[in-house]
């Protein structure tokens, strides 16, 4: 399963792709308005430091708006993603830009149903929002078993990227479900790596180390 960094931030971008883990990133309106940059630049920097593909969000809502502006940001960088809300006049644009060749990130997607049709429409990738399903009382992973069962059934291109993780048990379960993609902020990566009982053995192993004589 690819690994994506939900993030703006560039310094956290930095940092992840440093690790070796990170196969790509994922941005928002609300994440490029933390870092107080402007938009295209902010853009073209994080396209120049991600390996991968860079989910970029038009903010259009009509389809010819919605062409116009992925349009533009496709000129960024080869690694752009278009990401389109799960409208129906988002689809009609999802339709137009895979004709042209362009790729899309299907966001927004809260059900099965929405996911089934951007694949229809041709959309790269859909997004469903695990994290914020759970919030309000539903148990979003089983969407993802559902879309990946969809996609398998009709043999579907489209990946299926988890979006809204936000423990480290979305991701575990995102890879058990069969999903392409987990996108996750930073807090959410480290935590990867963390177990107590990685801490414990490690600290037994240096202390009796630091024990055996004559050692080097």
């Amino acid at each position: 399963m690819k690994l994506f960094l939900d993030t703006a931030d560039l310094d956290q971008i930095r940092e992840a792709c440093r690790w070796g883990i990170i196969d790509g990133a994922t941005t928002n309106p609300s994440l490029v308005f933390k870092t107080g940059r402007e938009p295209r630049e902010l853009y073209a920097e994080i396209c120049r430091i991600v390996p991968g593909p860079v989910s970029l969000e038009c903010i259009a809502l009509d389809s010819a708006g919605i062409v116009a502006e992925a349009r533009q940001l496709a000129e960024i960088a080869d690694n752009v993603v278009v990401k389109v809300p799960i409208i129906r006049e988002g689809l009609i644009a999802v339709k137009q830009l895979a004709a042209l060749g362009i790729k899309t990130n299907v966001t927004v997607v809260h059900s099965p149903l929405q996911a089934l049709l951007a694949a229809k429409c041709g959309a790269t990738y859909v997004s469903p929002f695990v994290g914020r399903l759970d919030s309000v009382g539903q148990v979003g992973m089983e969407m993802i078993h559902q879309i990946r069962t969809i996609f398998d059934n009709y043999d579907f291109a489209t990946e299926i990227l988890v979006a809204s993780a936000r423990h480290p048990l979305h991701v575990l379960e995102s890879a058990l479900a069969g999903a392409d993609v987990c996108t996750a902020p930073m807090e959410v990566m480290e935590q990867l790596y963390q177990h107590p009982m990685t801490d414990v053995v490690l600290k037994q192993f240096l202390a009796d180390w630091a024990k055996v004589p004559a050692k080097g």
